[in-house]
């Protein structure tokens, strides 16, 4: 990607008077052609009847499929095969209806994955367990049917496979209450009030109120959330130390007489609020280090609105890190820098980062301390493998998308939101479903929830932009992404790293993570934390049934390890990898502490956690 601003530029953005209008040659990012406003408006009319999805995209998944099936008598034969040793168990498998136990009949899942959502013991007995047998089976035929078919492009199989199951989900008889023993069951024992508070859940989740008079609906959504920041979260005391038209540079107040000399800069990704790293006072990571004498800094990002639409991922550089750098070494007088990005954050750090790197070989920037070292929160920089969010990459769909933002200037957070549901939606959707709306129980809120819930916005270009040349391309690991018209390479950040995976992982798959050991030759230390992309990060000390592994350097291989190596020697500890990471930045730091750096009062600009974390 060629950028044409200078290190540090203003961010440029239309005027909120003057609104960017298109035209009838539009231009994307500048250095791809131009294209027809009539062909954006109407694939953007497409894409709202599709929910964003390409339907040319998904139509050539199925025909490389079908076509290459078609095309391979020995897979049909095989799958033939399956079927009639599926059918063979039916005649022992179908319990009598006068039997006493029908339980004792041999089980047809024995051959099957056990499935959480026939956990019930409802879904052993006559004629339940039938129909969830079945479901089972179809199950696994259609895994089989979907992949392995040779000639079919790994892409076009991800897709096909993905859509198959995500009708199938739909079809599950865990679905309907009719159907659902464990539904049937809660409704006779309550009375059939389960259901009813299903549907008074079902008319808050989508913000509906029955009028007192005339039966009338009118629609209402509440924006109050469950934890407000700065109430029930972001409560670590800071100030906002600077501010442009794209961050808020927030500082912490310490909580020692005597910190590190290093300050700690966080990059989050800007797909999400920044407090998600300053919870509520006990799983704030913010919190635990200040405690440990870190000075702390972090960007929050401002949520883009139509007129931010122009704003690409070279003013996320130039306006965002490199001017939160700046600010830092300012206030701090130089003094290097340890930095953390999270999810993309991370992605966008490294790219800032090996950015300084090169220009450092071309001419020394004095405003920006050195980078004493990097770390990489599930931060992905190689995207040849990027886990299901793969399926929604390719020509087709990122023209797809780009005419769904074309209109409104933007990706909207409940569009994203979207997206990640349907990646996970037998647990995200459909069990939800059941769960909150047939049974009528709902979980307590907690703080992460309502964070998940506090969406926000992407700007048009910007998203278009890392779409095509991270996820699409793989410019930056392939050594084609530009910045300030230099192409840059990770391999020129030679700093201590800190890179964190976590094992469930749906949005940035540990093992892409762990692709940065093939990037760089900077001494990287390699966490796998449990849990998942949100829950795996947040991991306060005391937080029960969470572990990570690690694999310490005197037993590291001096050759490379793949991922499965090196999960096989790594070992296990108990507990949270916060402590084992704030020993690393404290190796990494200088031995001699200083006096407590307290935030300068700017009184036009506030306290933590600022302003535009409340922007909807």
């Amino acid at each position: 990607m060629t950028t044409k601003t200078n290190t540090l530029a203003p961010v440029t953005t239309a005027s909120a008077d003057q609104p960017h209008q298109p035209h009838h040659i539009c231009y994307l990012t500048g250095d791809e052609a131009p294209v027809n406003s009539l062909d954006m408006a109407l694939q953007s009319h497409i894409a709202k009847l599709t929910g964003g999805v390409s339907p040319i995209s998904v139509t050539l998944a199925w025909m490389d499929w079908a076509m290459h099936l078609g095309a391979s008598p020995g897979k049909q034969m095989d799958l033939l095969a399956m079927l009639q040793k599926q059918t063979t168990k039916w005649p022992i498998a179908l319990p009598i209806a006068t039997t006493e136990k029908p339980e004792a009949q041999p089980d047809v899942k024995a051959d099957e994955e056990k499935d959480s959502r026939f956990a019930h013991p409802g879904w052993s007995n006559w004629p339940f367990n039938a129909m969830s047998d079945a479901f089972l089976q179809q199950q696994q035929f259609w895994q089989a049917a979907t992949t392995g078919v040779r000639g079919v492009s790994a892409h076009h199989e991800y897709v096909v496979n993905f859509a198959s199951r995500q009708i199938l989900d739909m079809a599950s008889p865990s679905n309907y209450p009719w159907l659902n023993p464990e539904v049937l069951a809660t409704t006779v024992e309550t009375g059939g009030k389960n259901l009813l508070s299903g549907a008074s859940h079902w008319l808050h989740d989508n913000g509906l109120e029955l009028a007192a008079a005339g039966n009338e609906q009118h629609a209402h959504r509440t924006e109050q959330l469950e934890y407000q920041p700065g109430r029930e979260v972001a409560l670590t005391p800071g100030k906002v130390v600077f501010r442009n038209k794209l961050i808020e540079l927030i500082q912490y107040a310490p909580q020692t007489s005597k910190v590190f000399a290093e300050p700690i800069l966080i990059v989050p990704s800007w797909i999400m609020k920044y407090y998600i790293l300053d919870l509520s006072p006990h799983n704030s990571m913010v919190r635990f280090l200040v405690e440990q004498g870190h000075t702390v800094f972090m960007i929050s990002w401002k949520n883009p609105g139509k007129e931010d639409r122009d704003l690409g991922m070279h003013d996320y550089i130039d306006s965002g890190v490199f001017v939160a750098l700046e600010e830092v070494s300012r206030i701090t007088h130089k003094k290097p820098v340890h930095t953390v990005g999270y999810c993309l954050g991370g992605t966008l750090l490294s790219i800032a980062v090996a950015a300084l790197a090169k220009e450092a070989s071309l001419v020394s920037n004095p405003a920006i301390a050195p980078i004493k070292s990097v770390t990489l929160l599930a931060a992905q920089t190689d995207f040849r493998e990027p886990g299901e969010l793969g399926l929604f990459i390719d020509e087709s769909q990122l023209a797809m998308l780009d005419s769904q933002m074309w209109e409104q200037g933007y990706l909207a957070g409940e569009q994203m939101s979207g997206s990640f549901q349907i990646l996970n939606s037998r647990d995200l959707i459909w069990s939800r479903i059941m769960r909150e709306y047939q049974l009528g129980t709902r979980n307590a809120p907690n703080d992460l929830m309502s964070w998940n819930a506090d969406t926000t916005r992407m700007p048009y270009r910007m998203h278009s932009e890392y779409l095509k040349h991270l996820f699409l391309h793989n410019d930056l690991a392939e050594g084609r992404y530009e910045v300030n018209g230099h192409a840059i390479a990770l391999n020129d950040i030679r700093v201590p790293m800190f890179v964190i995976g976590t094992a469930r992982d749906h949005v940035s798959p540990w093992r892409s993570v762990y692709k940065i050991h093939l990037l760089t030759d900077a001494p990287i230390d390699f966490v796998l934390a449990s849990g998942g992309h949100n829950a795996g990060i947040v991991s306060e000390p005391g937080h029960a049934r969470r572990s990570y592994q690690h694999l310490p350097a005197d037993q590291r291989s001096k050759t490379y390890s793949d991922p499965d190596e090196w999960l096989l020697a790594a070992s296990t500890e108990q507990g949270s990898w916060w402590i084992h990471w704030q020993q690393w930045l404290a190796r990494q730091s200088s031995p001699e502490k200083i006096n407590a750096r307290h935030p300068h009062e700017e009184p036009q600009l506030g306290n933590a956690p600022g302003t535009y974390v409340f922007e909807k």
